[in-house]
């Protein structure tokens, strides 16, 4: 039996120019690979310092009282955020350098490793990166397997890279059983905005990956092809949340694509949920089961209002943008929040751009401020600049960024600070 220590770190996003959502999260890819491990006879320790506000102090002292053979960090704050990942790698440096002397072998999942593993590794100091989905990565790993695709450490005096990022089956992922106090501390509703929480919320993965290959997505390296559950088995994971108590799901799928077996599971169940698509993929009685199903939050990505911006993101869209528009409005029929989002892109004018949003606004439908692109290093958009990413990959992508907009999303509350000087402060 190996005993595994499954650790979330405290994210603090100061200076940050993270995308993704601030408050706690379900640790998905933590809580999968628990249950593998587990049901493996391995021994857990799943600490979610994030979710309870945990001090370095207090992991290190739970630690030492679980004693275990490996500890493993994750370097993106849920799988729900691998994709739009904070690009610096501050907090768990922080964290990775108190626990050196604790654990017998540290191992980093998460974005960063996947796609520059070389750098992670350096940067974090750990023993193994594990690159791509990471469940049955650590169970081999806690099996005593040390040399495997997926999977990059130092080898003597050189770093060694074994293939590149793995995927798993997915499809046979059973239903995820959460601490009932971690469900309880769940206070957020992750993309809600039609009604004040009267209960926990929680995130479901009903599919992974995505079938479309727009430009700015960093899924390749991670969560890349299309699966989905058997519905049956995402409705009896619902059904425990439920009886936990949970009021709202966030489903983390990178597309929620239309699913009348798992809609029609939904309705009358109780819950209410939100999901991110793309509106060009639902008909209208589709988006009326939607609606019925306990939808109550739509994030539906247009990013462009012209045919010739959607053609540069490879969005192969065959709606037009008034049709779009009229899906959308179609869509606010149905479900109390619809969220238009746009990408800033030189073929939008913007007077246009602000127009459209005033005539989504009238129709009940939010459309946001369109939002500068980063280049996400594993994403195509990367790749068109400077080509594979190298161990500079985010410096790059990041030190761009900064060149090229001063102003930036809605969520920044400071212009963010270089990525060196970022993971500087933490590590002097």
């Amino acid at each position: 039996m190996t005993r595994v220590a499954l650790i979330n770190p405290n994210w603090d996003f100061s200076g940050s120019i993270y995308f993704g959502c601030r408050c706690p999260h379900l640790p998905l890819e933590l809580g999968i690979s628990q249950h593998y491990l587990r049901q493996a006879g391995h021994s857990t320790l799943l600490l979610d310092a994030h979710m309870f506000d945990l001090s370095l102090v207090e992991i290190e002292t739970e630690l030492r009282g679980f004693g275990p053979d490996i500890v493993v960090v994750t370097t993106a704050p849920t799988y729900l955020f691998w994709r739009c990942a904070p690009p610096e790698l501050r907090v768990p440096q922080r964290l990775t350098s108190a626990l050196r002397e604790l654990a017998p072998t540290l191992v980093a999942v998460g974005p960063h490793g996947s796609t520059t593993p070389g750098a992670a590794l350096r940067k974090l100091d750990v023993d193994i990166v594990v690159m791509g989905e990471c469940e049955h990565a650590l169970l081999r790993l806690a099996n005593g397997e040390r040399d495997f695709a997926g999977l990059c450490f130092a080898d003597e005096n050189r770093i060694r890279v074994n293939g590149g990022p793995q995927a798993v089956g997915f499809v046979d992922q059973p239903p995820l059983d959460w601490p009932a106090e971690m469900v309880r501390r769940h206070h957020h509703h992750h993309h809600r905005f039609d009604a004040e929480p009267v209960g926990p919320g929680a995130e479901v993965e009903a599919s992974r990956g995505c079938p479309y290959n727009c430009t700015f997505c960093a899924k390749e390296n991670f969560r890349n092809g299309y699966r989905k559950r058997p519905p049956a088995v995402i409705l009896q994971e619902i059904g425990g949340l439920r009886r936990q108590g949970a009021e709202y799901v966030y489903f983390i799928d990178e597309i929620f694509l239309p699913n009348a077996e798992l809609l029609h599971g939904l309705v009358g169940s109780g819950v209410k949920f939100g999901v991110q698509t793309r509106i060009d993929l639902w008909k209208p009685d589709m988006l009326a089961l939607l609606g019925r199903a306990g939808c109550v939050s739509i994030e539906a990505g247009i990013e462009s209002l012209t045919p010739e911006g959607r053609a540069v993101l490879a969005k192969n869209c065959k709606m037009t943008t008034d049709q779009l528009a009229d899906r959308l409005v179609e869509a606010r029929r149905h479900v109390p929040f619809v969220q238009a989002n746009l990408i800033e892109m030189p073929q939008d004018d913007d007077p246009v751009v602000q127009r459209w949003r005033r005539r989504m606004q009238d129709s009940g439908v939010w459309a946001n401020d369109p939002v500068p692109l980063y280049p996400y290093p594993g994403s195509p958009d990367y790749r068109k600049l400077w080509g594979e990413p190298d161990n500079v990959a985010w410096e790059r992508a990041h030190a761009h960024y900064l060149a090229m907009f001063d102003q930036f999303s809605d969520v920044q509350n400071e212009r963010p600070a270089p990525l060196r000087e970022l993971e500087m402060r933490e590590i002097r």
